[in-house]
Formats: structure tokens, C-alpha cells, sequence
């Protein structure tokens, strides 16, 4: 259990007491600061510990908010501050200097816990403060201040203010105006009742696995149920994260569920539509689940690689991201360009209307016409501004696209061997040409020919040549989602053209395993923990090797002996990323984060 240790004469009428029993702290009271080390040195060494000055005044969302998020190590509001086990060491020392200097600083600070963040922050430790808004956190220094902080208190609703931050503040027209309003109290009624973030998570995953069994069954009936399903998945999928942020409950496997889980949810929706239409209109539209899979994945990866490359860059302005943000100062169009992105929330809806009263070949065609759209907007004007901008990209942020890159041991052995590389744009020309290259082969040469192959074997030199170098370039971060679309795109092509029942399906699941791969090394480096290690990357061949892989094994198989070599495949690389992926985000090393979620 998690300790308090309340300082200084206790206020008489005061609630501080309840209010951190009722965040599930154990309250010891401290007179002095001698006092105050004592009992922190005595505290249970694995739980978080607090100390707060006892004439705190404020709203218990404050306390809430500055004492029990547990992603940050320490974090304070004006009056408390705490620290988890990893940065105990920090609290103990800051404590031990005021209780050495009798409590005394060279600027004079009336509360302890205040001075103790003083000297936090002169110790160079990183101290979260998180933004309050209307909720009150003071440490009055007079009886009329603390009658005047009282009333503040009583006219302000922090229950209203905890509701209002359990939404995101940006998010998509759908999901703000037609989810959000309800979602929000479904969220309280699940705190209420003692349930987690990660099984509300659950639960949308298992809707939408109902949804998409019901669109599988090729009935009208069916894709009616699977269209509400869908939408009742979608707003579970945005209670999740309101309830994280409205009980602070963020935990590392709800970090793994919840940037995993609406891809799965997704896709396996696509697929119960190809299923469905098989069996009820007997219409083949597995290459456009296929596609529509490929298509976005490659625009998740393209929004993944362009923010790694940019978010830490120096002298990361241009004209064009001017122009962006004076859009975004006239309301109407912020929505509208929210909108035309399609993202989550718009394609759910669009994807669950289409299901209930149109035909799945339908679906797709509206989902690929609107995902090729979105991705066209978006790319074009991230091209345009990594052009005119003048950034100077990071070691860091050329080491993520080198991981989002994915290479195997072949593009590692030719790289070593063309160590020069690529000068400035010929660096995503090549990875674009190379992987052109084998998906063209593979869709126009014909089964069974060796065409691809030799494709395949100038992708993998274009791809050495491409990473030989650190990835700085104005858009080397295209080189990622170039080498996504290739991989994706020749897996599919060579399917198509196997012409065999099983093919398309076998070379879904493949991808659906890869991408998952793809993803889990995404959220790994946003989390701060690194890419996958290397042993994974190795293992699987990397891009380039898969690439290869499929190709020959197209050459050299009947079309019914590559349809099984496909499947085999997409199980052994499912059974060893998600092993691994599993250790890693249950295991202690894995981010303590709630993902919530991307809006495309």
C-alpha cells in the first residue's frame, strides 16, 4: 500500500486525511522534517510514498492527479509530492538536505513538500507536474487565504473537470460529437464498479470478434448485427482510455492491449467480410480485404516514421506547416480535415453502415477509395512539408526509422559491402524503385516464374543501399512505409496470381502477422524501450529476407504447395512475435503507459 506522510500541525476541519485514504494511502503524520525522513526511510521500499503538507487545500482530483498517475517517477502539485520506487533514492536525498539544513532554503518556501521539489529540481531529477486547470492544489499561508481557498474549492465541480479529462483533447468529429458525450459516464460507471481499462479493452476485442463472426455468416441479418456490433466495439474502444485517464489506472499490458488490439479488431473484421461474402453471395473480395489491410498499415506507417523523424527535430519549421496551422485556427476546417483523413472513429462508422445495408465488395471499395484518398491528403502534404522545412534530424531519430525499417541479415551483409550509401532524395528514390521493382514483377510476370525473384533480388540491393547511411534526409522517413507497401504488395500479388482457393487467404494471415511485428516495433519505440531485439529481426528475415522467401517459394511450388508454404509461414511468424511481444509487455522493462489510440 502506498504511504503518506502528512507534515506539520494538523488543520483543524480538514479533509486531507480521508481524501488520501481514499486514493488507497496508508497516512502517517510528521511533525518535523526529522520526522519526515524517519518515516520515509521506514516505508515499505517497492511502494510509492508522498509527502504532503498538512495544510493542504484543494480538490481530491488534484491529489489524484499529482499523487497516483503511475507513469511518471515523480510527480508534484503545489503542496504534495511523490515518488515511485525508482525514484525513491531522489526523494530520500532531497528530504535528508532539508532535514541537514534544518529545513531552511536560499529561497524561502513555506511548505515542505514544496522545498522538497525545489531541491528535486536542483538535483536535476525530472518532476511531472500535471496541468491543473481550475482544480485547486495551495498551501494557504493564513486563515483568510485558506477560507478564500476553500470557497474556490466548493465553486468548482471537480467531478465535472475529472469527466471533461477523461476525453481526448483532439480527436476525430465522430468520435467527439456521436461517442464521446455518453462514453465519458460509461467510463465512470465502469470505475464505479471496480473494472479495468484493460478489461473494458478486452471486451471491445471480443465484440468485435462477434461482429466480425457475424458478418461471416454471408446473411443480411448478419451484417446488420455486424454493423452495430462494430459500433458498440468502437465506443468500448474509446471507454477504455477515458477510464484510464478518469482512474489514472495506466499499466504496461494495458499499453501492449490497447495499441494492439483495434488493428486485430480491424482486420479480423475484414476478413469476416471476405468470409461472408463467400458464403453468401459466393463473391471472392479476399484480395480487397488484402488490400485494404496493405493500404492501412502503410498509412499508419507513413504517420509513425514521418513524427519519429520529426518530433524531436531542430529548426523544424516551413511555410507549409505555417499554412497548416492557420487552417487550424478557422473552426469549420479542423473538422473538416479531421475528417477527410478518415480516421478511426469516421471508418468504423462508415465500415458498419456499409455492412448493414450494402454487400461487402461494396464496403471495400468504398474503404479502399476512402483510405487511398486520406492517405494521398496526408502523405503529399508531409512531403511538401519536409521539403520546405529546414530540421535537422537527431541520432535518435534516425536510429527509430532505421528499426521502423526492418531490415534482415541480407540487406545487413550487402550494406556492409556498399557502406557509401545513397546521397539525399536518391535514398527514398531507391527504396520506392526497388520495391516497384518486385511488385511489379511478381503481379505481371505470371506464376511460377522466376521473374520475381530477380525483383526481389534488386529490392534487397535497393534496400542496403537505401539504409546504408543514417536516415537524416528531408524524406527518408518514406524509406519505412516504401519498404511496408513492397513486402505487403508482393505477398499479395503473388497470391492473386496463384489463382488457387486458399491463397489469398493464407497470404492474409501472413501479412496480418507481419503488420502485428511491424506495429509491436512502433509502440516499443514511442514507449522509449528500443526496437525488438535483434534475435526477432533475425529470425524472421527482416523485410528484405520475407520478400525474398515468398518469391522463391512461388518459383519453385505449385500454386496449391505455395498456398500451404504461405500458411505455415504466417503461423511460425505469429507464434514468434507474438511470444516475444508477450514476454516483453508483461515484463517489468516494457512502459508504463496507456496508448490511447491513433486517430487514423
Amino acid at each position: 500500500m502506498p504511504t503518506a506522510i502528512v507534515t506539520g500541525q494538523p488543520v483543524p476541519g480538514s479533509s486531507l486525511e480521508s481524501d488520501l485514504r481514499s486514493l488507497g494511502f496508508d497516512v502517517r503524520m510528521a511533525e518535523s522534517t526529522a520526522e519526515t525522513e524517519t518515516l520515509l526511510a521506514a516505508a515499505p521500499a517497492g511502494d510509492r510514498v508522498a509527502v504532503v503538507d498538512a495544510g493542504f487545500v484543494g480538490h481530491v482530483h488534484a491529489l489524484r492527479l499529482g499523487l497516483t498517475d503511475p507513469r511518471f517517477p515523480l510527480a508534484a502539485v503545489p503542496g504534495a509530492v511523490t515518488a515511485q520506487p525508482a525514484a525513491r533514492q531522489a526523494l530520500t536525498r532531497a528530504v535528508a538536505r532539508e532535514t541537514s539544513s534544518g529545513g531552511g532554503t536560499a529561497v524561502a518556501v513555506g511548505s515542505l513538500a514544496d522545498r522538497i521539489v525545489t531541491e528535486l529540481d536542483a538535483d536535476g531529477s525530472e518532476v511531472h507536474r500535471p496541468e491543473l486547470g481550475s482544480l485547486v492544489a495551495v498551501v494557504p499561508a493564513d486563515p483568510q487565504a485558506r477560507n478564500e481557498a476553500r470557497q474556490a474549492v466548493a465553486a468548482v465541480d471537480d467531478e465535472a473537470v475529472r469527466l471533461k479529462s477523461a476525453v481526448k483533447s483532439r480527436d476525430g468529429f465522430f468520435t467527439t460529437h456521436c461517442v464521446s458525450p455518453y462514453s465519458r459516464y460509461l467510463a465512470r460507471w465502469c470505475a464505479r464498479r471496480g473494472l479495468t481499462p484493460n478489461q473494458v479493452t478486452t471486451a471491445s476485442l471480443l465484440t468485435a470478434l462477434i461482429a466480425a463472426g457475424c458478418a461471416a455468416t454471408g446473411t443480411r441479418g448478419g451484417f446488420i448485427a455486424a454493423g452495430v456490433l462494430l459500433i458498440a466495439s468502437f465506443v468500448l474502444d474509446c471507454t477504455d482510455g477515458q477510464l484510464a485517464r478518469y482512474a489514472l489506472k495506466y499499466s504496461t499490458l494495458g499499453a501492449w492491449l490497447d495499441a494492439t488490439f483495434d488493428r486485430a479488431k480491424e482486420y479480423a473484421y475484414y476478413a469476416g467480410l471476405a468470409l461472408g461474402a463467400a458464403r453468401g453471395g459466393h463473391d471472392d473480395v479476399w484480395a480487397l480485404a488484402l488490400g485494404a489491410m496493405v493500404l492501412q498499415t502503410c498509412r499508419h506507417v507513413v504517420d509513425f516514421s514521418f513524427n519519429e523523424a520529426n518530433h524531436d527535430a531542430t529548426a523544424n519549421t516551413s511555410p507549409t506547416a505555417a499554412l497548416s496551422d492557420k487552417l487550424d485556427s478557422v473552426g469549420w476546417t479542423v473538422w473538416l480535415r479531421r475528417m477527410i483523413v478518415l480516421p478511426i472513429g469516421e471508418r468504423w462508422a462508415m465500415i458498419a453502415v456499409l455492412t448493414a445495408v450494402t454487400t461487402p465488395r461494396i464496403t471495400f471499395y468504398a474503404l479502399l477509395v476512402g483510405c487511398a484518398f486520406a492517405a494521398t491528403y496526408t502523405t503529399a502534404g508531409r512531403v511538401l512539408r519536409s521539403l520546405t522545412r529546414k530540421a535537422h534530424r537527431t541520432d535518435r531519430a534516425a536510429q527509430a526509422l532505421a528499426d521502423l525499417a526492418d531490415p534482415g541479415p541480407l540487406t545487413e551483409a550487402v550494406g556492409r559491402v556498399a557502406r557509401r550509401g545513397l546521397p539525399g532524395l536518391a535514398v527514398p528514390a531507391a527504396a520506392l524503385l526497388g520495391g516497384a521493382a518486385v511488385v511489379a514483377c511478381s503481379a505481371f510476370s505470371g506464376y511460377g516464374s522466376v521473374v520475381p525473384v530477380i525483383g526481389a533480388l534488386v529490392y534487397v540491393l535497393t534496400s542496403a543501399l537505401a539504409v546504408a547511411r543514417p536516415l537524416k534526409g528531408a524524406l527518408d522517413w518514406l524509406v519505412p512505409p516504401f519498404f511496408r507497401a513492397a513486402e505487403y504488395g508482393t505477398v499479395l500479388a503473388l497470391a492473386a496470381e496463384a489463382g488457387v482457393n486458399g491463397a489469398l487467404p493464407a497470404a492474409f494471415g501472413l501479412v496480418a502477422a507481419v503488420a502485428y511485428h511491424h506495429y509491436d516495433t512502433v509502440y516499443r519505440i514511442r514507449g522509449n524501450a528500443g526496437a525488438p531485439p535483434a534475435w526477432l529481426v533475425r529470425s524472421i528475415g527482416g523485410h528484405d529476407g520475407r520478400t525474398l522467401l515468398v518469391t522463391v517459394l512461388a518459383a519453385a511450388l505449385t500454386a496449391a504447395q505455395f498456398t500451404a508454404a504461405l500458411t505455415v509461414l504466417a503461423v511460425v511468424v505469429a507464434l514468434v512475435v507474438l511470444a516475444e511481444s508477450i514476454r516483453f509487455w508483461v515484463s517489468a522493462g516494457a512502459p508504463a503507459v496507456h496508448d490511447e489510440g491513433e486517430t487514423a
